[in-house]
């Protein structure tokens, strides 16, 4: 665990999307699904993209700081979010952007997994919790910050197996699997009742 006097977990700015992103790429880069869409490719921009345009709702996007260093970062989005107009509009053509056709045909496959098996009842959903320094406690601070705020239950789907003991403690529970095509590896889909 970190020393709690160096650390503060508090909501993103609006001018700290880019640190956000690259917190996330930072602590996803061995990510099995991500690793699995990029290969040996970059996913910083996906990630800067993500937190932009996708998962932009303004007031829910967390960052953990160690000192000055950034080491933590989620990215929420509100039951039944839907990203403004302008941001629709520059998604699209911002991933194309950022990834090359191979990748962005995965990327695509994986978001319609998880869309297909996304509950269709109202919740807020964890898009992305990431760390740059696992085992810290870094992603505790994260949930323990946001959860308590929201009202309703929550969804994430966790791309790696090793995470599912954090998300539980936190009462989240595994509720189904899925997996990815061509020896992809598996997501498990985690519900918490509010």
């Amino acid at each position: 665990m970190t020393d709690s006097s160096t650390t503060v977990t508090r909501q993103a700015r609006s001018g700290e999307r880019t640190v956000v992103a690259d917190v996330l790429a930072e602590a996803f880069a061995d990510d099995p699904v991500v690793r699995w869409i990029f290969r040996d490719d970059d996913p910083g921009r996906y990630f800067r993209v993500a937190a932009r345009h996708e998962h932009c709702s303004p007031d829910a996007a967390d960052l953990r700081f160690d000192g000055d260093r950034a080491v933590g970062a989620a990215l929420w989005d509100p039951p039944s979010f839907r990203a403004p107009l302008r941001h629709r509009l520059l998604l699209l053509p911002s991933l194309l952007l950022a990834m090359r056709p191979s990748a962005a045909g995965r990327g695509s496959t994986a978001t319609q997994l998880m869309l297909k098996h996304r509950p269709k009842k109202p919740h807020w959903y964890l898009a992305q919790l990431g760390a740059v320094e696992p085992g810290r406690g870094h992603g505790s601070a994260l949930l323990r910050h946001r959860l308590p705020t929201i009202s309703g239950p929550a969804y994430l789907e966790s791309s790696n197996i090793r995470n599912v003991p954090l998300y539980e403690r936190h009462g989240f529970v595994v509720t189904g699997e899925m997996t990815l095509p061509d020896g992809g590896p598996t997501l498990l889909a985690m519900w918490r009742e509010g």
